[in-house]
């Protein structure tokens, strides 16, 4: 298809709490990216960041950043802001100068140097910010709002905290397999259980935490694939990112007090299952194609969300999935096989990135121990603030 651009190289960063900088994460995974796709540095035509808005001012202009770390020479520069989906946004902004004739060879970079607990707003008085005011006006911290999703689910479909603490066990299993995971230790369902109350009815292990970690890719165009040797390469066919549609009826961070359902009809499908609908139909696929799936595990309740929003069951059978091992590894559609954020933690402007760097070595083939057995077809899917949302399809 016209539309896809080919994956020539994945790389990363190992997440966990290092006390670096970011630019040493992303440089890091930003060359194993270029040795894995036997790219030379000075082949690349441009660079894509994506930002993390915490590192100074470094952080607020990444192409530049990491160009200028790994050497002037004189590539094109982007950077990328849209919170969780910055790295989605950063290939689509690489995929789309490879379609658009600007460049063959696109490095995508993120990495982030993490807050210990949880992400708070930037400091400073903003009463016309959303985000600063579920903070200081509702108390709604980020676990907070994960447990509000996981009561509406126990609300709604009689889900269980058990239910939530198996989707930790399966990730665990599967993150324990990752050597660029942050926790790599297998846990049961009473440890999950054991784990202090963070917000009720969410423990800390149904919570992913904050991390250092990085992710890049070399994206090139299927013309430049093939005359480098790539005769088969992972193919990006389809990035989504858009944006709610009104009348948005369902209460989404930060956006606590916008529900609308009380004058209009709500749409027939969430925000979330609007992301991936539109990368389904960019790339002619749809959810019983998918060999894999990874998707935004904030919380082990928000996983279960996920299963309905891009298609493999619905509404209220997200649990009977994970009870049934449907979304295991070895199971019929295995998602997280990364281990997902459970295992990875939230390094904002790389985890959409590094999704994509497990359905590349998946699709590949050379994911180890953690393999999808003949994986073809693989979507991501992540929401970050403001009505930012990603999903990517890639194909081999």
């Amino acid at each position: 298809m016209s539309g896809e651009v080919a994956v020539l190289g994945a790389g990363m960063h190992p997440w966990g709490k290092w006390g670096r900088s970011f630019v040493q994460y992303g440089t890091a995974a930003a060359r194993a990216a270029l040795a894995d796709a036997r790219i030379d540095w000075r082949q690349v035509q441009s660079v894509v960041g994506a930002d993390t808005m915490r590192c100074g001012y470094p952080g607020y202009v990444a192409g530049a950043t990491f160009a200028q770390a790994l050497g002037w020479q004189g590539a094109r520069v982007s950077s990328v802001y849209a919170a969780c989906a910055s790295g989605a946004q950063a290939i689509n902004t690489g995929r789309s100068q490879i379609l658009a004739g600007m460049a063959d060879v696109v490095l995508v970079v993120g990495a982030d140097s993490a807050p210990k607990g949880f992400f708070a707003p930037a400091g400073g008085d903003r009463p016309d910010d959303p985000d600063w005011l579920r903070f200081r006006v509702l108390g709604a911290t980020n676990p907070a709002y994960f447990a509000l999703y996981a009561r509406r689910r126990m609300a709604l479909y009689g889900e269980s905290a058990e239910d939530f603490a198996l989707v930790k066990v399966k990730n665990a299993a599967a993150g324990a397999l990752n050597p660029n995971a942050r926790y790599r230790k297998a846990v049961s369902a009473a440890e999950v259980a054991a784990s202090a109350v963070v917000a009720d009815p969410l423990r800390l292990l149904d919570i992913c935490a904050t991390s250092d970690g990085a992710a890049a890719l070399v994206l090139s165009s299927m013309d430049f694939a093939r005359r480098h040797g790539a005769g088969e390469p992972v193919r990006i066919r389809a990035v989504s990112t858009v944006s709610p549609t009104y009348p948005k009826a369902v209460l989404d961070l930060p956006d606590i007090a916008t529900d609308s359902a009380a004058a209009m009809d709500p749409l027939p499908q969430s925000f979330r299952a609007s992301i991936t609908g539109a990368a389904y139909e960019e790339a002619g696929i749809g959810p019983e194609d998918l060999s894999l799936a990874e998707v935004y595990d904030l919380s082990t309740a928000l996983e279960l969300e996920w299963y309905e929003d891009i298609g493999l069951c619905g509404a209220g059978e997200g649990a009977k999935l994970v009870r049934e091992g449907a979304t295991a590894l070895g199971g019929r559609i295995p998602v997280n096989v990364s281990g997902g954020l459970a295992s990875f933690g939230e390094a904002v402007p790389a985890q959409a990135i590094a999704q994509v760097c497990e359905l590349t070595w998946q699709l590949r083939g050379t994911a180890g121990a953690r393999q999808v057995p003949g994986a073809l077809t693989g979507i991501t899917a992540n929401q970050g603030l403001f009505g930012h949302g990603s999903a990517v399809v890639a194909v081999r």
